[in-house]
Order: C-alpha cells, then structure tokens, then sequence
C-alpha cells in the first residue's frame, strides 16, 4: 500500500476522534461566568486529551515522510495505534463525568500508555521495514522522549492512587515533553526531503 493512503486513513480517524471529543463538551447551565468556571474541568480534561491526539498526530505525520513501502505488518500496526488513541474520546469523558476519581484517571493513564506503546511498536515495524541504516531510524536516535514517557506513565499510575489529581500531573508532564519540537527530526525529515532519492544524509 501507498504511505499516503495510510497517512491520509489515520488524519481522518484522528479528525474524526477530536471531532467526537468536542461535541462531548458540555455547554454551561447558566449563562453567567460562574457556569463557565463550573464546566472548566470539563474543558481542561478535553484540552489534554487533544494535545495528546496533536502530538501523535505530528510525529505520525513526520514518521511517515521518513518512512518507505508500507507492509501488513505496519498495516496492523496502524490499526493498533489508532484502537487506542480512538478510546481518548471515552476515557476523556468518563474521568470528567465521575469527577477525576481514582479508577476513571487510572484508566485514562492505562490509555495513554497503551498508545505510547503501540507507537513504539509502530515505529519499530518501520524502521524493521527500512532498516538500521534507514532515515528513521537514523532521524529516531536514541529516542529518549519514547523511553522516558512510559516511566512518567507508570510513576502517574502509581500517583493515583495517592491522589488522583498527581497522577493527572504527571500525564501533563508527559504532554509538555512532547510539545517542545524535535528539531532533529523536523531538520531531518526536511533535508531528506530536499534530497535527491538515494542521496539523504
């Protein structure tokens, strides 16, 4: 399959997914500042979910620029990823209707691991595909981001259940890590793709 039959499959389920999580916001009971400070946590919960969402969606896109011939495997892969970034809708939803108790945000960390991992596992099929000597694999590194994120993951799924709230800070951390740009791999994907084929550096 083309990458840019898969890229463009994925952008819309991911539009789809932010689409789903935006009309699940609720409109404040009182037309007055003090309703729009009582749906505020409301808002807070769908503005980390859709950071979540833009940061996959970013360094899916860069992945692919990067990436070659697409398999089932990656296929499959793909579809994976998508599972679990495709739940941020409910787990988003449940932990702000049951107001940020324990197993709602426990959940919603499980969710969020789950799909740092099968990102992993999809980045791991391409640079399988293209090899250790490919532009991935070469842009990747030594990915420090994509391993230091799941330890943040499970120290907040422990913070749980002391206080839901600190597993919730550090779900957050994990989300400013990965809004500062990768100017590596933005320069990389940008040199690969001013290079003549077969000549990237």
């Amino acid at each position: 399959m083309n990458k840019n039959r898969l890229e463009a499959f994925s952008d819309g389920v991911l539009a789809i997914i932010i689409t789903i999580m935006v009309l699940e916001l609720r409109v404040p009971e009182e037309p007055t500042w003090h309703g729009l400070l009582a749906v505020a946590p409301t808002f807070l919960s769908y503005l980390l979910s859709f950071i979540y969402v833009g940061i996959y969606w970013a360094n899916h896109h860069h992945m692919l620029q990067l990436a070659g011939k697409v398999s089932g495997g990656v296929l499959w892969a793909n579809l994976h990823l998508l599972f679990w970034l495709s739940l941020f809708p409910f787990t988003t939803r449940w932990m702000d209707e049951t107001g940020f108790v324990q197993v709602p945000v426990l959940v919603y960390g499980l969710n969020l691991l789950l799909a740092a991992i099968a990102y992993y596992i999809l980045e791991t099929a391409l640079i399988r595909q293209q090899g250790r000597d490919g532009a991935l694999a070469r842009a990747v590194g030594r990915d420090w981001k994509g391993k230091v994120s799941p330890a943040i993951y499970l120290l907040g799924l422990a913070l749980t259940f002391l206080h839901p709230l600190a597993g919730l800070a550090a779900y957050t951390v994990v989300a400013l890590i990965w809004l500062v740009p990768d100017r590596r791999l933005e320069r990389f994907v940008a040199r690969t793709a001013s290079s003549p084929p077969g000549q990237e550096t």
